[in-house]
């Protein structure tokens, strides 16, 4: 015999469903549902910082995003730009069970006329990240030149 569900019982999971990929979809939210409230994981942050310049000149106002590396899609911690000097500090924090795995994304157009903007990524050292809400280090990334090619650059139109 089958089981009938009500309309009731049905709207109810909708709305579970619908409230949870709404909180799942905020930046920074700690998996508010799953993690915050089920008390699953810890709390991890991270920092890094540099300076960017292209052909010798600061590069300023480039974008920056700082992800944690996820199997499916990587979760955005925090996105900032650099400052007329080409310099930039980002941090973020994410509550995770294992160790957070962070990248830092970099977009800009140095060299590059195209609609697009050139994309490349750097992976932060798992020892520049503690627990807690504030990073106690930074990784310095030092100065890059954006004129030159990186390993695994590409261009990307939707950043």
């Amino acid at each position: 015999m089958r089981k009938i569900y009500s309309l009731d019982m049905i709207t109810r999971l909708t709305l579970i469903f619908v409230v949870s990929f709404v909180f799942s979809q905020e930046e920074n939210n700690d998996d508010v549902i799953a993690k915050n409230l089920l008390g699953i994981g810890r709390m991890q942050a991270v920092a890094v910082s540099g300076r960017l310049i292209c052909n010798g000149r600061p590069a300023a106002n480039v974008k920056l995003k700082l992800y944690e590396n996820e199997i499916l899609f990587d979760r955005l911690m925090e996105e900032s730009r650099t400052d007329s000097n080409g310099q930039f500090r980002v941090s973020g924090s994410k509550r995770e069970i294992t160790s957070i795995d962070p990248k830092l994304n970099v977009y800009h157009k140095c060299n590059y006329n195209g609609l697009c903007y050139k994309k490349f990524s750097i992976k932060i050292p798992k020892d520049y990240v503690n627990s807690g809400r504030q990073a106690e280090r930074t990784y310095d990334i030092g100065t890059l030149n954006l004129a030159n090619q990186y390993p695994g650059q590409s261009t990307d139109c939707i950043n």
